[in-house]
């Protein structure tokens, strides 16, 4: 019988082994250390492991683990990566697995490297020698800055499963549906002046207000057009979130800069959506002699929409006890329907917890998903 890393032993590992992403080259890490133990373990369950780097992006690689052959199979994923955090903010070291009150601490507990090892505790449990229909481990990168590894995977068409369980935090309630983001900088570049006559310079704030102006305009419209009542947020939404324009009163405002954060609805095309953006903001400039550019902070992450007649999202709904819902952040899941499969969001976490210093996840919530897995795999792959 093959002996693996206890439940906590193998969390604590995980916790303890940094894969912080950012688009910040000063905080980004590699998720290897992470991928590694995963390869590892999983391999000494039988599985045939792929590691797949990823393009132009050193040190980051997707982790594909395989057990059994032919067609449809489960897939099981997770990304191994955790936002950067402020050590200060911790009372405990946030890669040290602290365990009190009846809860895991640490980096990643809830969001989401707790899902890993009780996946492998459910199938130890299970003991699959050669299951009908394959079970897949998939281990990404850089869910949380750029969704690097799941682009990866849609763009090498690579075929995994039939249905695809992603273990991010919902509180052991099935997800179906989320909005999408795009993030978008908007550059006005003009001339300076002496502020005591207007027609030395161009002013790129002013410029801008006619912009901001514009954009709220473009708001409404699309607020009017689109409209799902299944969300908490029932329309699509756009913060101007920051700005910066001028170094001094007295000088006419030479640059300005505006960064703005959408959330589509799913139907909306985020392509679409950012050359509606654009044509809005070009024309709210048209003939001001003000050069304009344009900047994704972030590549734009689709909505995600799964089928609710799914058999997947049935099961998941009959097993929890909880209807399919809806949820207000990301994941990874309109990449892994858009390889062809039917997909779920179903984790022990809590997103409340996600990002946060302290971040922990309830002890109680990790018997019940390792039940919800083992019962989800036998009645896919068994």
């Amino acid at each position: 019988m093959i002996t693996l890393p206890a439940f906590k032993e193998s969390f604590a590992a995980l916790i303890g082994a940094p894969t912080v992403s950012s688009i910040d080259p000063r905080h980004d890490q590699s998720n290897l250390p992470v991928v590694d133990l995963l390869a590892n373990w999983f391999a000494d369950l039988g599985f045939a492991i792929e590691i797949m780097p990823i393009a132009d992006q050193p040190g980051k690689v997707n982790l594909v683990a395989s057990l059994g052959t032919g067609g449809g199979g489960l897939v099981l994923s997770g990304h191994t990566d955790t936002v950067p955090y402020t050590e200060s903010a911790w009372h405990q070291d946030p890669f040290r697995l602290t365990e009190k009150d009846n809860r895991y601490y640490g980096l990643g507990t809830s969001d989401m490297k707790c899902f890993f090892p009780i996946v492998m505790q459910a199938l130890q449990s299970l003991q699959l020698k050669q299951p009908k229909r394959p079970i897949i481990l998939l281990a990404t990168c850089d869910e949380e800055c750029t969704m690097a590894g799941a682009r990866a995977l849609v763009a090498a068409h690579r075929g995994l499963g039939r249905y695809a369980l992603i273990g991010e935090p919902t509180g052991l309630k099935p997800i179906i549906m989320h909005k999408g983001v795009m993030l978008e900088t908007i550059t006005l570049k003009g001339q300076s002046g002496h502020a005591s006559n207007p027609a030395l310079g161009n002013s790129a704030m002013e410029g801008m207000y006619e912009v901001m102006k514009s954009l709220l305009q473009w708001r409404a419209a699309i607020q009017e057009q689109f409209d799902n009542d299944k969300f908490e947020v029932p329309v699509p939404t756009m913060n101007l979130g920051m700005i910066h324009g001028g170094d001094n009163p007295n000088r006419i405002c030479a640059e300005c800069e505006l960064k703005i954060d959408i959330r589509v609805l799913p139907g909306m095309q985020v392509d679409e959506v950012r050359a509606n953006l654009r044509r809005t903001v070009q024309a709210a400039v048209a003939g001001s002699g003000l050069t304009l550019e344009f900047d994704e902070v972030l590549p734009g992450m689709p909505a995600m929409e799964t089928d609710p007649a799914s058999e997947l999202v049935k099961v998941a709904e009959k097993l929890t006890g909880h209807a399919a819902g809806t949820v207000n952040f990301g994941t990874e899941g309109p990449y892994l329907n858009a390889m062809g499969m039917d997909t779920v969001v179903l984790g022990p976490g809590d997103i409340d917890q996600a990002h946060q210093a302290n971040e922990y996840i309830e002890q109680k919530r990790i018997r019940p998903m390792q039940d919800l897995l083992e019962k989800i795999i036998v009645h896919f792959c068994a």
